[in-house]
């Protein structure tokens, strides 16, 4: 059966992004740059869900199809979507159709029979700026006490002052008190710990999810916060019995020794974005929602998008560009005064190369980890705290005024992660005029703890917006969620059955560096909803796992219909972008429905592909102009 796909009745792209268009036949063209073909070939595209070659030339996907027959090639009895129309003469047709765009230079990748290609994988939501600059900080991540973070941090100095690198702030990212022994916040005698390793320098540590920092004394002192000071709108600042600081600062309180840091500079950014961009390359991830940045940053994006050198495809979102004084009064002549020149300061969404710029990000509230998550009710391990709103809801109502009727297509992105931080953005949503029919797509960025009338209302559907999960954090958080929600909340987090069975439109990231950067884990943790060791057997909350195709959707085309980009990228398809993902092994369950597998985490990313080009190869070996060349991957594990 050969597949096909014209473009002649294809909706016109709704992003901004410019879609070229497909060659139908190469009979009066060049031959294909670029020929994959192997056993299965997950399109994402439901008329024609499996094929087993395809071929791409100057970055574009001209010809998917099949050369042989059986079950791999057989094709749904649904109708093609959009008036498409698909021939299918099969076997030996469909060899002679795909020779037919083989030329003396066209590269082939045979892949084996135990290989799978998909559409190329996208993180809804990312940090790239962030993890390229982590890559850099001491990593606390698994670390298990206050000893032991303070033992990396005094490996980190030693290894420094070996290279002759010395520091004027020691920063380091990925704590997680939940795994200390006991799980409970840093003290002000771990405070001291932190003195007696810094050695007089300032000392600045990000809790693993971004919203909280335990800094040292120098810091504190250096900052004016001492016991008098009176906790920021939005933040808290963790105290003892006595009032005396601890070191933690959680939320809006962060922005009081944060602005102390020493800015990064333009080279600074680029080499983070650059350093970041190869690191999730090799992890199969050939586009990201990079939420939440800056000017600065976003002119570096800029820089390299139109000088070609943007490794992978960024769809940006721009940090909440209201001063943090004036969202405090979204009612006030001067807030009002300044959300009218927002057009003209942002500009209309825009795309240059393999960066758009989407949207803004707001926030409402802070993480479930460091108790910062707004909730209806109190925390059940702390009766007297229920989390923390950081803008009052009316900011995000007006924002989203805005960006319906001045923002010319901006999308916004609110990071709400408790159930009262949820109800209060749909709520602020519906107000400003959000409906489903006018296809907005606005978004709720995490959507981790929704109130389960919220969900049986439907809300998410009737208003259009967009549940931007992270799988991971669901498998992370198990531990410790149900202490900070109790069993009835519980029920009611990381819903993404019960969010998919009330009509929501999801999409799917990790959060990096929050978590890993790794679609395969979050592939996995959707589909099985338990840790790298199996755990627990059966699943966390297993009434909410997702099947093998509704996570590749969410990673793929859901993750592309969140951008506005369905039309370019997120499908194996005719006229779309080459994008494209070769994972080793099968994912046979994706059709069959049989059991997903568990080794999914852990398997090999071969070959990561951009625009045609490989930006990540475990390959090579592929030889031009001949068909029938077999090659396996050099290197396994």
């Amino acid at each position: 059966m050969v597949l096909a796909l014209p473009l002649g009745h294809a909706k016109p792209p709704r992003s901004p992004a410019k879609l070229a268009q497909a060659t139908d036949s190469p009979s009066a063209a060049r031959p294909a740059d670029l020929v994959l073909r192997g056993p299965q070939i997950i399109t994402m595209d439901p008329a024609h869900p499996v094929a087993n070659a395809v071929a791409i030339r100057d970055g574009e996907i001209v010809w998917v199809g099949s050369t042989a027959t059986g079950p791999e090639s057989a094709s749904p009895a649904a109708p093609p979507p959009d008036g498409e129309a698909a021939s299918s003469p099969g076997g030996s047709e469909g060899m002679a159709a795909l020779q037919a765009w083989i030329g003396p230079r066209t590269r082939i990748i045979q892949l084996d029979g135990n290989q799978t290609v998909l559409p190329g994988l996208i993180d809804a939501h990312a940090h790239l700026v962030g993890l390229g600059m982590s890559l850099d900080r001491i990593d606390l991540r698994g670390a298990r006490g206050v000893s032991e973070v303070i033992e990396r941090i005094r490996d980190r100095l030693r290894s420094d002052a070996l290279a002759g690198n010395e520091r004027g702030f020691i920063i380091g990212r990925g704590w997680d008190q939940n795994l200390f022994s006991p799980p409970q916040l840093p003290t002000v005698a771990a405070r001291q710990a932190l003195d007696a390793v810094s050695a007089g320098r300032p000392l600045l540590l990000r809790r693993i999810d971004g919203h909280a920092v335990w800094v040292n004394s120098e810091l504190l002192r250096r900052a004016g916060i001492g016991r008098g000071t009176v906790d920021p709108e939005g933040g808290r600042i963790l105290r003892d019995a006595s009032g005396e600081p601890t070191g933690v600062l959680v939320d809006n309180a962060m922005s009081l020794v944060e602005r102390l840091l020493p800015a990064a500079t333009r080279k600074d950014i680029e080499s983070a974005i650059l350093a970041a961009a190869e690191h999730v390359a090799a992890r199969g991830l050939t586009a990201v929602h990079e939420m939440g940045i800056g000017s600065e940053e976003l002119a570096v994006y800029r820089q390299l998008a139109e000088e070609g050198r943007l490794p992978l495809r960024v769809f940006a979102y721009h940090e909440d560009p209201m001063p943090a004084a004036l969202s405090r009064y979204p009612r006030s002549s001067a807030y009002q005064a300044e959300l009218m020149r927002l057009g003209q300061r942002l500009g209309p969404p825009e795309t240059i190369g393999r960066l758009a710029l989407r949207g803004i990000k707001l926030y409402m509230d802070g993480a479930l980890g460091s108790r910062g998550a707004a909730l209806l009710a109190p925390y059940s391990d702390e009766p007297n705290h229920s989390g923390l709103l950081l803008v009052p809801p009316e900011h995000v109502e007006e924002m989203a005024r805005w960006a319906i009727l001045y923002g010319r297509g901006h999308q916004i992105a609110t990071h709400a992660i408790g159930d009262r931080a949820n109800h209060v953005v749909l709520s602020a949503y519906e107000k400003a005029g959000v409906r489903a029919d006018r296809d907005l797509r606005f978004r709720i960025e995490h959507a981790q703890v929704i109130a389960r009338a919220d969900l049986e209302r439907r809300r998410f559907q009737k208003l259009g917006v967009i549940a931007s999960i992270q799988p991971s954090h669901a498998t992370s958080d198990m531990p410790w969620a149900i202490r900070r929600l109790g069993p009835e909340r519980l029920l009611g987090a990381y819903a993404f059955r019960s969010l998919l069975s009330s009509g929501a439109r999801l999409c799917a990231g990790s959060d990096f560096p929050v978590e890993e950067a790794d679609p395969r884990i979050g592939l996995h943790a959707a589909i099985h909803r338990t840790d790298e060791k199996g755990q627990p057997e059966g699943g966390f909350l297993p009434h909410e796992r997702l099947s093998v195709g509704e996570a590749l959707r969410l990673f793929t085309i859901d993750a592309a219909y969140a951008a506005f980009a369905e039309d370019s990228i997120g499908q194996i398809r005719v006229g779309r972008r080459a994008d494209l993902t070769v994972l080793s092994g099968r994912l046979d369950s994706y059709l069959s429905g049989g059991p997903a597998p568990q080794d999914l985490r852990t398997r090999p990313v071969l070959l990561t592909i951009i625009d045609g080009q490989a930006v990540f190869d475990r390959l090579g070996g592929s030889a031009p102009g001949k068909l029938n060349t077999a090659t396996r991957p050099k290197r396994r594990g």
